[in-house]
């Protein structure tokens, strides 16, 4: 897939994904669902295949699985803005999978995809004020906060803040 890039973890191959460019991931999804006992992971791989099949061609979609037993861990997405050459990665890592670096190295490989094979110009990000964790994925990857959207989402009856991130392609190429 993409060269892996900047830090140490995403030179770790920990994690396989698989690449879904437009349509569907029924069938994958099934596959690495079957038999999970996190209902969570279940539930994300549901959305995967919803934002997946909604977006039809605009967005990247993949599955984070790791290699042993072929677990699926995670998603990570981008959604492409055409006319602006412009993606917008959404990550998310199952709470067995935290802490091992498998949003780091699945978002970096993603990202560089974005810029190195798809030529985009930019690439952001945003979470939910709070979430550090998710911050330093964010940081690893060499993107800049840019600023806060206050009360931006609505999230269990309240509403949320979203820090946001970004980095162009000329700083991907420094890093």
């Amino acid at each position: 897939m993409a060269s892996s890039r900047p830090t140490d973890s995403r030179n770790r191959s920990r994690a396989t994904l698989s690449l879904e460019f437009s349509g569907p991931l029924g069938p994958l999804v099934a596959r690495l669902t079957r038999g999970l006992n996190t209902r969570y992971l279940a539930l994300e791989a549901q959305g995967l295949k919803k934002r997946a099949e909604a977006d039809s061609g605009k967005a990247i979609e993949l599955a984070i699985v790791a290699r042993e037993g072929e677990a699926l861990c995670g998603s990570v997405g981008l959604k492409l803005d055409e006319k602006h050459a412009s993606g917008e990665l959404g990550y998310f890592v199952g709470v067995p999978y935290w802490g091992r670096g498998y949003g780091t190295e699945a978002a970096a490989a993603l990202v560089g995809y974005g810029f190195e094979a798809l030529g985009l110009h930019r690439v952001h990000a945003g979470h939910f004020a709070g979430n550090e964790a998710s911050g330093r994925v964010l940081q690893k990857l060499g993107m800049k906060r840019e600023g806060l959207l206050r009360e931006h989402l609505l999230k269990d009856g309240a509403f949320v803040d979203i820090v946001v991130y970004g980095i162009l392609a000329r700083e991907w190429q420094k890093i």
